[in-house]
């Protein structure tokens, strides 16, 4: 029989530990959730063989090759879909994390994976040591985890947070590669532009001075134009630059922030679509807490913090003050004036039908939907608009480069 450290919960969340004896790991788990508890981690006391062992596998994992040294989104959607697997195949949490870390491609995951594993064989429950990395780990994730630990389903809200990853990463994927085409046409035309003004121009420029003739007013245009950008080329760019650098600066602060987005919102066209982006991440966000038990006033409490949206965000902490004084969420909601009457009175209709998850999961595929939509027209109409655009620019162009030579030619021709 080997001896097995333990660390638990029982159904009130109090936190037991201690040595249970048992001839496999399998079976001290077995044991330890017939008693009711809920198993956060289970370790056999190891001897002087064992360690050795354990220092070969050591040395074997420093041989891991990484593909890169941050986390991105992919990692943790894997991460979580890993580990959500595990769990539901009995597997415990700290040697889930261990046959996770083995796989990573990240070289901070796999540090903050062990650093995991260390402060859980001291004590600590899952989300207490995730909450150690706020770089790594969102609020979401503390407080997804913390549910399911509660409630002993980690697994199930695992899988329920690695799908709301998934959907997320899917729907960005999504709409960074319809614009990507739009954004491709613009620099190249914008490119072609440049080239033109600065070394077509000044071609005909030298052309035009051999000659003793008044240039047209156009050309005059196009020829100080482009001696200007090519004097100041080196300034324009600096500025461009400085510009930029100073909206970030901007953009940063909370004010500067707030003043940013209540432009976009009010853009016409735009704007809308700017709204129904926020309220996408909001239903997304409220319909996965919500459907992991987390309570209504905890989950407005996160999704403020992670809309990543300050407009929406004051909103939304109006809308939680009110339901902490006992009124429906679907009321508060309206008295924003940022969310349509569909969504308010789906909310409403989720409280009084106790779906509230279902109502905002049905709202998140709605927006969706929506974004999706003015996406795929907005770039089957910039295209035609980009390229009249863009002919009409450049048409003006050689217009005001062959007047010239029209009137040159007709000298020629008196003569």
């Amino acid at each position: 029989m080997a001896k097995f450290f333990y660390i638990v919960r029982d159904r009130s969340g109090n936190k037991n530990s201690g040595t249970q004896e048992a001839a496999s790991e399998e079976e001290a788990v077995n044991q330890l959730q017939a008693k009711g508890f809920i198993i956060v981690s289970v370790i056999q006391e190891r001897n002087e063989s064992d360690s050795d062992a354990l220092s070969q596998k050591s040395v074997m994992v420093r041989k891991h090759s990484y593909k890169r040294n941050r986390v991105t989104s992919d990692d943790l959607t894997l991460l979580c879909r890993q580990l959500a697997t595990l769990l539901g195949a009995g597997v415990t949490i700290l040697k889930s994390l261990d046959i996770i870390a083995q796989q990573v491609s990240s070289k901070m995951l796999y540090k903050v994976i062990k650093d995991l594993q260390k402060q859980m064989e001291s004590g600590l429950s899952l989300h207490e040591a995730i909450a150690k990395h706020p770089e790594v780990f969102s609020e979401i994730w503390v407080n997804l985890v913390e549910s399911g630990e509660a409630s002993g389903n980690l697994a199930v809200v695992l899988t329920r947070l690695a799908t709301y990853l998934e959907r997320n990463a899917a729907f960005k994927r999504k709409v960074v590669s319809a614009l990507i085409y739009p954004a491709i046409l613009m620099f190249a035309g914008l490119a072609a532009l440049t080239f033109m003004t600065v070394k077509i121009i000044p071609t005909f420029g030298k052309i035009f001075s051999e000659f003793n003739i008044k240039l047209p007013f156009l050309t005059q245009v196009l020829l100080f134009v482009s001696e200007f950008i090519r004097a100041y080329l080196i300034i324009i760019v600096i500025a461009i630059a400085i510009g930029i650098w100073l909206f970030r600066r901007f953009i940063a602060t909370k004010e500067g922030r707030r003043v940013y987005e209540g432009f976009l919102l009010k853009l016409p066209v735009f704007g809308e679509f700017f709204r129904t982006l926020a309220i996408e991440r909001f239903t997304s966000e409220m319909s996965t807490l919500v459907e992991s038990g987390v309570p209504i006033l905890y989950s407005l409490q996160i999704v403020e913090r992670s809309v990543d949206n300050i407009i929406l965000g004051d909103i939304i902490r109006n809308v939680k003050e009110e339901v902490r004084s006992g009124k429906p969420l679907g009321l508060s909601l309206s008295k924003s004036n940022f969310f349509d009457p569909i969504a308010i009175q789906m909310v409403n209709i989720g409280e009084e039908i106790g779906e509230l998850s279902v109502m905002f999961k049905r709202l998140n595929a709605f927006y969706q939907e929506y974004v999706d939509t003015f996406i795929l027209r907005f770039t089957s109409m910039f295209e035609p608009i980009m390229l009249v655009f863009l002919g009409a620019i450049i048409g003006i162009m050689v217009i005001g480069l062959f007047l010239p030579i029209f009137e040159i030619s007709s000298i020629g021709d008196k003569l």
